[in-house]
């Protein structure tokens, strides 16, 4: 008896939904009005971080930054990085942050707003961390798609990490929009 097998294309699991992200206007690096909506569309990552960090923040910047750098030729892949110290992270200061980590200012946003808007985009938003004061966050970065659907969460203490995050990003690309 001869046996025939068929071959396939093997596709991926599409990815998991774990949220959704409300829409949400901040200020920008530059002082300016930063509205969600301006993300329709695009593919994006975000994480929590503040400019005074002598812990993970650097190195998460330093991650986003790679990030960067390697979807650079993805114009509809964003990054988003929201303070959870808004009292001294202004936009000045996140600017000259910005700057120290070499932001692409068309594709990466260092975000700040009042403290209850942080906190519940934080909390319920990301469903990551509170912004209260305490400057505690979390040290994940949340993948999120065209729709504002959560994707993804990456810890970035793990290994394994960026090539993952960066695999998934490719995945979402290859959704329908």
């Amino acid at each position: 008896m001869v046996a025939f097998f068929s071959c396939a294309c093997i596709r991926p699991a599409p990815l998991a939904v774990l949220g959704e992200v409300p829409e949400f206007q901040l200020t920008d690096q530059n002082g300016r009005a930063f509205d969600s909506k301006s993300l329709e569309g695009q593919i994006w990552v975000a994480d929590f971080i503040y400019t005074t960090c002598t812990g993970p923040c650097p190195m998460m910047s330093a991650h986003m930054r790679q990030v960067q750098t390697s979807t650079a030729e993805m114009a509809d892949v964003k990054l988003v990085s929201i303070t959870v110290d808004p009292a001294h992270d202004t936009p000045p200061v996140l600017a000259e942050y910005a700057r120290h980590f070499k932001q692409d200012p068309a594709r990466w946003f260092f975000l700040t707003g009042d403290l209850a808007r942080l906190n519940d985009l934080g909390v319920r938003g990301f469903k990551l961390n509170s912004v209260d004061g305490s400057l505690t966050h979390s040290t994940r970065f949340v993948l999120v798609d065209r729709r504002r659907r959560i994707r993804g969460y990456y810890t970035t203490g793990e290994d394994a990490f960026m090539p993952k995050l960066l695999h998934d990003i490719r995945q979402l690309r290859q959704e329908p929009s």
